[in-house]
């Protein structure tokens, strides 16, 4: 009876351990992510989508717009390419929309294409990489907000793609001015893929093959 006991109050420990250090520590990284990443010289830049309303760009998506053409003008890739689907009632898309205010600030056409698909990063991600692939691309800068880098980056090597991230450090979602609820919302988000959605991944490519 003993050792029973013992036993069970082990595994209540383990448990408990589990629900308080794993947070703690995936948010640590999302935190962590956030704020000691930098872009590396990649094949494109991807902006992932964020609400647009009638073709203006939302204060988030606008940031990462703002942001995606500052790394564009250092050259750190040749080609942007815009993320994104409609929300139900929209008549144009996140991508769409980001592609014609990039076009709106000067950059070149020629340099610029967008996917209007994606109604989540998992999606989204599957979508431009698969577009990647056929262009024989093989490595990513993510543009989006600072707390989503990490998820997006994972989501992103997980398919086959080097990724680095350019956050924008401006706007509402930035860490200066989003809440503690964004990191918690997002490190929730980043342990629901690396615990389930990840497995559906590598379950499809198994699938496929």
């Amino acid at each position: 009876m003993f050792l029973i006991f013992k036993i069970i109050k082990r595994a209540i420990t383990f448990i408990l351990l589990l629900v308080i250090v794993l947070p703690l520590y995936a948010g640590s990284r999302v935190w962590y992510t956030a704020n000691h990443t930098s872009p590396k010289v990649s094949d494109v830049i991807v902006v992932l989508g964020a609400a647009q309303f009638d073709g203006v760009p939302s204060p988030v998506l606008e940031a990462r717009l703002r942001e995606a053409k500052r790394i564009f003008a250092a050259k750190l890739a040749p080609q942007i390419l815009t993320v994104g689907s409609r929300a139900p009632g929209d008549r144009t898309t996140e991508a769409a929309t980001g592609f014609d205010w990039l076009v709106s600030q000067g950059v070149a056409k020629s340099f610029v294409d967008y996917i209007p698909f994606g109604r989540d990063t998992l999606a989204s991600t599957k979508r431009y990489v698969k577009v990647m692939k056929k262009m024989n691309m093989s490595s990513a800068i993510i543009v989006t907000d600072e707390y989503h880098c990490l998820r997006a980056i994972t989501m992103a090597q997980d398919l086959g793609i080097s990724a680095t991230c350019a956050p924008a450090r401006t706007g509402p979602a930035s860490t200066g001015n989003s809440s503690l609820r964004y990191l918690i919302r997002e490190t929730a988000a980043y342990l629901a893929y690396v615990t389930v959605g990840r497995h559906g991944i590598h379950l499809t490519d198994q699938i496929k093959n």
